[in-house]
């Protein structure tokens, strides 16, 4: 099946869905009339064939909206199928890059697919800079190595989408969150090639690159901000400690056991989100406690024997180094959870 959603679309819309239609090759076509004004009503009407359905919303309500609406009406009419392929209605996805995607996700069903455009010179500046700002943060937040990050070009297996009507986002942030969800959830994620179309450097595009892509910074900032809290109380309990009761080794546990049950509870609901059973998680995260503990504790000796840093500095220098390794394995093994539906 392929979704389009669509608010306030071009002419193009009604030639592409032609063409899919014509292929044989989907049970159905739907396209989520996304609120569009009614001067656009013709184009929607023009749609109508057999095995094309057009789902409206009464106001605009965001592209999320309208691919939950479309991936809903695809699991409950159509559950027996492999997927759905989404597609954007600006005319920036040719009918055969749409067929390669949906082949793709045929010989991965499990998998999701990613149209992955080239962003060279030709791209606009501001799409070629908001993709590769959000592809590295993209990285540095979910440890996900993709070279496309905004692609509406998809396909999606069955499977996935009961996970997908769960997100919270209902604007193009949904995009994103469906590549976080796949890490999150442990679902491969496979890129294919795809032309890279730009009609009128990309006027008609709704997608704001750096607007619409604030809700992955946001998890960076939020990592960033309960780690900075903690960083504060734990070395704010480790200082008041020596100030009364000068053992590193003793003030080094009392803020470890202090600062890392606020981190676990913090990290879990408002950086991860994570749904993963709080006992092995738990279990996990004390554990990782006190092996970055016992590191924190020797790099402090050995920065307090071979450097002229002080107490404090050395601490402060040892957690430094020790942030990252911490984060990546919170994300990847402390919080992380399988699907349930991943067999599916």
């Amino acid at each position: 099946m392929v979704l389009i959603p669509a608010y306030n679309p071009t002419e193009a819309l009604v030639p592409l869905v032609e063409q899919l239609a014509s292929s044989g090759e989907f049970a159905a076509i739907i396209v989520v009339n996304d609120g569009s004004g009614s001067e656009y009503a013709r184009i929607f009407s023009d749609l109508a064939r057999p095995g094309v359905h057009v789902l409206p919303h009464a106001v605009n309500l965001g592209k999320g909206a309208a691919l939950k609406t479309g991936l809903n009406f695809a699991a409950c009419s159509f559950p027996g199928s492999v997927g759905v392929v989404t597609a954007d209605a600006d005319g920036q996805h040719a009918a055969e890059d749409i067929l390669r995607t949906a082949r793709a996700l045929g010989e991965s069903p499990r998998s999701l697919i990613v149209g992955a455009r080239a962003f060279d010179r030709n791209v606009p500046f501001r799409s070629r800079f908001g993709n590769t700002l959000t592809r590295v943060i993209m990285r540095m937040v979910t440890g996900q190595r993709l070279s496309d990050t905004q692609t509406g070009l998809r396909g999606i297996p069955m499977g996935f989408i009961p996970s997908l009507l769960r997100l919270r986002s209902t604007g193009y942030d949904f995009e994103l969150d469906m590549l976080v969800a796949c890490r999150d959830l442990r679902r491969s994620i496979k890129e294919v090639p795809i032309a890279t179309i730009y009609i009128d450097s990309n006027r008609s595009s709704h997608f704001n690159p750096l607007r619409d892509s604030m809700r992955i910074y946001f998890v960076f900032i939020r990592f960033a901000a309960v780690s900075l809290l903690t960083a504060l109380l734990d070395n704010g309990v480790f200082i008041l400690g020596m100030h009364f009761w000068p053992y590193i080794a003793a003030c080094q546990a009392t803020s470890r056991l202090v600062a890392g049950t606020f981190q676990f509870t913090a990290s879990k609901r408002g950086v991860f989100h994570s749904r993963a059973h709080v006992a092995p998680a738990l279990v996990k995260f004390w554990t990782l406690v006190a092996f970055s503990g016992m590191l924190s504790y020797l790099l402090i000796q050995a920065l307090l024997r071979y450097s002229p840093l002080g107490v404090v500095p050395a601490k402060l220098t040892a957690e430094t180094i020790l942030f990252f390794v911490s984060f990546i394995v919170q994300r990847d093994v402390v919080f992380a959870q399988r699907e349930a539906s991943l067999e599916m």
